[in-house]
């Protein structure tokens, strides 16, 4: 991944979350406060302006960028977790271009970063649902020297299976918990727009 590469990102996830904020505010809807889609877009499109004339030498500055954006201009639980999460993976990203291994190194640190604010794992029912599989399969992609186009393929695919994992669960963390049982039967809108994410680095990696 260079500079080109990471920003395509951006603008992916940005087409990505634009297509589908409404289905994600109307899961919010069912298990929170209904914004999850309109504040996810709000903030991946000042995101994607943002990196657009960002002079970057690598993809590190170009989502930490993201990050600082998604904490500025991203209300409620979201803005918070999705800014760390990016801006603290693009910190562990030097140089000019990052492998595969460099990038799950650096997901597995944005992770853990967000685990560490929201106390959440997995079966929490949180975007942390999507996350880590998403980042285990990079990391197992990284082991067998696969190519970034197929390992993001992978971890696009785990984190979709694991946003769907949490249909059935019930909520532990966030907002939704308080609805106790009733947050049983509905797909964590945190997951989904997650799982988004990593299918829009799939959708550039492989062009």
């Amino acid at each position: 991944m260079d500079t080109a590469l990471a920003k395509a990102w951006v603008a992916a996830a940005a087409d990505a979350v634009s297509a589908e904020a409404e289905h994600l505010s109307r899961l919010d809807a069912a298990i929170g406060d209904g914004d999850h889609g309109t504040n996810m877009d709000r903030g991946l499109t000042g995101a994607r302006t943002a990196v657009d004339g960002l002079e970057a030498d690598g993809p590190g500055p170009v989502l930490v960028k993201t990050g600082m954006t998604m904490i500025s201009r991203v209300g409620g639980a979201s803005g918070p977790l999705y800014g760390t999460l990016l801006r603290t993976a693009g910190k562990r990203l030097e140089g000019t271009e990052a492998g595969v291994a460099d990038l799950a190194a650096a997901l597995r640190a944005g992770l853990e970063a967000v685990q560490k604010m929201g106390a959440a794992k997995p079966g929490d029912k949180t975007l942390v649902d999507a996350l880590y599989p998403a980042v285990e399969a990079l990391e197992k992609a990284a082991g067998q020297g696969t190519p970034l186009s197929e390992a993001a393929e992978a971890a696009a695919a785990a984190a979709e299976q694991g946003a769907q994992a949490t249909v059935p669960l019930q909520a532990r963390k966030g907002r939704a918990s308080y609805l106790g049982e009733r947050s049983i039967g509905h797909e964590d809108p945190g997951a989904a727009s997650s799982a988004l994410l990593m299918r829009a680095l799939a959708g550039v990696s492989g062009a």
